[in-house]
């Protein structure tokens, strides 16, 4: 049976029953590949929270199989990264002084900000390399950079543990105290702005693909701005100057865990409320920056 002009927008639809006929106008029908709204997509995202862990899981596994050491690396190279520089601006530029437990100081420093690298780094290339996914499969696409996140979150994990470690055991050793269970909600805060960021860096590399080559120089830029390896204190007298630096995201997050870590201090409460706006703000706008633009990750 076909339907011939006097049908104008109908279609004929057969279901199991040969003697059944459905009529379906098509402003019941819903295009392929358009946007949902806020709402719904949210909901579909969240619909597929099961498939999203189960997949950075996966990938964490399969993403050092083929290195010798494998998730040693997950360690190793904080741990690199961390002994240059000690090397260069501990030893040789002298930027520890002032600082007490420079070691753990600045430990807590490139462990943490390092998970912010390379989420940010990987969800600015995640649309890009999920390209051939997007065409073939329908999903929300914020999947995709949410994916990265989670990812890095799961190689947190036994960076946060060998973390710990050292700051016990390097002297001088910290005696852990109450605030240290202050520490996850810290750490909760970040991944939500680094969240935001990540989509948000995605949306723009999806747009314009050579933002991926300045995403590293602004992170090297934020690297100093958030005093991984030196403290403002030793440097900046300006309170206006220290005022904006301080109001860093990153380096809030550095100087919570550090105040409940190294130096058993309870953090400023200003410091959460800051952190929190960061957070909570960075996240809406990255998301719904990203849901806008839906509909062109698939061209």
């Amino acid at each position: 049976m076909s339907a011939g002009p006097e049908t104008g927008s109908y279609a004929a639809l057969f279901d199991a029953s040969p003697t059944t006929t459905k009529l379906v106008t098509l402003g019941n029908l819903s295009r392929v590949g358009a946007r949902p709204p806020l709402g719904q997509y949210v909901r579909l995202l969240w619909a597929r929270r099961h498939f999203l862990w189960a997949d950075a899981r996966a990938k964490v596994a399969s993403g050092t199989r083929q290195s010798l050491l494998g998730k040693a690396w997950l360690v190793l190279n904080p741990l690199i990264d961390g002994t240059v520089y000690y090397l260069v601006f501990g030893l040789l530029m002298k930027s520890s002084h002032g600082i007490d437990n420079f070691i753990g100081y600045l430990l807590i420093g490139v462990f943490l900000f390092q998970f912010t690298t390379q989420s940010i780094n990987g969800g600015a290339r995640s649309v890009q390399s999920g390209k051939n996914l997007i065409r073939a499969f329908t999903f929300p696409r914020a999947a995709l950079p949410i994916s990265v996140v989670l990812r890095n979150l799961l190689n947190l994990g036994p960076t946060l543990v060998t973390l710990a470690a050292l700051i016990y055991f390097t002297a001088p050793a910290e005696e852990y105290t109450w605030r240290i269970a202050l520490v996850p909600a810290a750490l909760a805060l970040q991944v939500m702005f680094t969240t935001g960021l990540a989509l948000l860096v995605g949306r723009w590399a999806a747009a314009l693909p050579d933002i991926t080559n300045l995403i590293g120089m602004a992170m090297r830029v934020w690297l100093y701005a958030s005093a991984v390896f030196f403290s403002f204190d030793n440097l900046i007298d300006d309170p206006v100057q220290r005022m904006w630096l301080e109001a860093n995201p990153m380096f809030i997050v550095l100087d919570i865990v550090r105040d409940c870590v190294l130096y058993a201090t309870t953090p400023d409460p200003m410091r959460w409320v800051w952190l929190g706006g960061w957070s909570v703000g960075l996240l809406v706008v990255g998301f719904v920056v990203f849901w806008r633009a839906e509909e062109s990750y698939g061209r």
